[in-house]
């Protein structure tokens, strides 16, 4: 979290001047330099940097230029839509790839495995914005079947503001999370199918079904079991990285997220909200990361964690 909050605070200065989205054309210089004064901007970069830290431990990442509000408050309010999209995804990953994964490692002859397969290649190599696009235009221009952009209505149970409590919001998410999971699924698809594969070849499989198990416990409990960790390894990366897809697809959809918001940010050159996003979705990916590693010994009992002993 070091390293990703220097390199972000570093790359501020290249975003643009944030007095420019601030005041105008028509403040004179001098009051440019004295309002850069007051806002700490002509401070040498390590006193700025300390005091950014020194405010950031303290969960102070900085006001908002322009929503005027704390920047982590700002991004907390748009969190719940981006991370309906990444479930929605992950939901639709889960149940396609695991069951079509399975099929193809059991049956890579059949002409449905084949058809799985080549189509998986082409869902890898295809854009999401592309395919939202395209969504967009089969789904709602011409069918008219979809909403083709917001978020809907959302309902408030637990404390989360969702779609998923509400029969429009599930209607308005429906596309954005395809077009989301559509990059990831052929990647899981494959990745189990090749998994799954080379384990049906271990002794202990054939062990299994010399035994005269039933093939439901073979495929499900004995090989698919020990697929997983390569794909919960894979799987809590992709997570992370499904936050920054968001970007792409919440900017077709206008989906009110937090990658449509730091696309805004960077066109008005707000700099605390910019760097206060890097930083979260930075932690984002560290505790996703984190927790992979936590499951790896549920997963696999022989896996150690660094400094646990046999």
């Amino acid at each position: 979290m070091f390293v990703i909050s220097l390199i972000g605070f570093s790359i501020q200065d290249n975003l643009g001047d944030p007095l420019r989205e601030l005041v105008g054309q028509s403040v004179s210089e001098a009051e440019r330099q004295a309002m850069r004064d007051r806002m700490g901007l002509n401070d040498p970069f390590i006193t700025q940097y300390i005091r950014f830290l020194g405010n950031a431990v303290q969960g102070d990442l900085g006001n908002s230029y322009f929503f005027k509000k704390p920047a982590l408050e700002v991004i907390a309010s748009k969190f719940p839509a981006t991370l309906e999209l990444v479930v929605g995804a992950t939901l639709i990953i889960i149940v396609f790839a695991v069951p079509l994964g399975v099929f193809c490692a059991i049956r890579p002859k059949h002409w449905f495995a084949k058809f799985i397969m080549g189509f998986s290649i082409v869902g890898i190599s295809v854009p999401v914005f592309l395919t939202a696009i395209f969504s967009i235009y089969l789904f709602s221009v011409e069918l008219g079947w979809m909403p083709s952009y917001g978020r809907g209505e959302t309902a408030n149970i637990l404390g989360w503001e969702s779609g998923f409590f509400t029969a429009d919001g599930l209607l308005h998410l429906i596309l954005p999370s395809i077009s989301l999971a559509s990059i990831m699924m052929p990647l899981f698809i494959r990745l189990i199918r090749s998994e799954m594969m080379e384990i049906l070849q271990m002794d202990y499989v054939r062990f299994a079904w010399a035994k005269g198990l039933n093939p439901a416990r073979v495929y499900f409990l004995h090989a698919f079991k020990n697929t997983l960790l390569p794909v919960v390894t894979v799987g809590g990366v992709q997570v992370g990285t499904m936050l920054a897809y968001t970007i792409l697809t919440e900017s077709v959809f206008q989906w009110p997220g937090m990658g449509f918001l730091f696309l805004e940010a960077v066109n008005r050159v707000d700099t605390p909200l910019i760097i206060a996003y890097i930083i979260v979705v930075g932690l984002i990916f560290v505790v996703t990361n984190t927790i992979v590693d936590l499951i790896y010994t549920w997963v696999n009992p022989t896996v150690k964690l660094v400094g646990q002993k046999s």
